[in-house]
């Protein structure tokens, strides 16, 4: 077994590198701790250092976050902006309490479930990358509140670890009529008060299997994860906006090939 705080702070620059690309950080981290003996108490690490790469985005977007609420008492596109996330965001609300337990019982267990996931949701990235309709919303601040319950939903497929929470959204606004940009951007928004709900529900879930040893992971984890995804949240829009996202969808079908490759020798 690797020792925890090396297996921390890797996971930690995994989560990072991952969250906001459409690759699934939890698969990752879950098939990662797997590989290199790394358990969590209650599985509370994966999920809680997830919150070091919201803070990123917000480091990042905070000037235009900040013009956004202090425009919002008067002015009626800014509170239709909030209103957008807050409609994408309410599924994921109802679905994922209610779901809680067996995600984190069941779900976060199965690497094998995992790792198929991986691989199909590479395949539907690059078909998708390919046959999505031409953009008609260049601008992520401005889809319809229809739209934007319709992400919200598609979200939820995410629950399932190794779907990847960007990956749905993404997909979903690309078939909706969204640029590869707006996608993204969209995706960065709807992950702040998601993965804060996310964070805060599963801390509270978990306080009592939580001890000092647990706290250092996940603050060494939370960190690297911060610096982590500061550098992808900057590269990743330029990128996709030139290149689509077809390179995550095959680096998604390698990695769960190689991981079930390794899992059907007994690793």
């Amino acid at each position: 077994m690797v020792d925890t705080t090396i297996a921390s702070l890797f996971l930690g620059v995994l989560e990072g590198l991952t969250e906001f690309i459409p690759v699934s950080s939890t698969g990752h981290i879950l098939l990662a701790g797997h590989f290199i003996g790394f358990e969590s108490a209650g599985k509370t690490f994966e999920v809680v250092i997830q919150l070091g790469a919201v803070l990123a985005v917000l480091s990042v977007y905070a000037a235009k976050l900040w013009a956004l609420f202090s425009a919002a008492p008067h002015d009626p596109a800014a509170r239709r902006t909030i209103l957008s996330v807050l409609i994408a965001f309410l599924p994921a609300v109802f679905i994922g309490v209610l779901a809680h337990d067996f995600i984190k019982a069941v779900l976060f267990e199965s690497p094998r479930l995992i790792a198929v996931m991986l691989i199909l949701g590479g395949i539907v990235l690059v078909f998708v990358d390919r046959i999505a309709p031409p953009p008609r919303y260049e601008d992520a601040m401005k889809f319809p509140l229809g739209m934007s319950l319709k992400i919200g939903f598609i979200q939820c497929l995410a629950m399932i670890p190794g779907v990847s929470r960007s990956g749905a959204t993404i997909v979903g606004a690309l078939m909706l009529g969204a640029s590869k940009r707006a996608a993204a951007e969209f995706s960065f928004f709807l992950s702040m008060p998601t993965m804060a709900g996310a964070f805060a529900y599963d801390l509270y879930k978990n306080r009592d299997v939580l001890d000092a040893g647990a706290v250092n992971e996940i603050m060494i984890g939370f960190v690297a994860a911060f610096i982590a995804a500061v550098l992808v949240v900057r590269w990743l829009l330029g990128y996709v906006s030139r290149h689509g996202y077809a390179l995550f969808g095959w680096w998604r079908i390698i990695v769960g090939s190689v991981a079930l490759l390794a899992l059907s020798r007994g690793y």
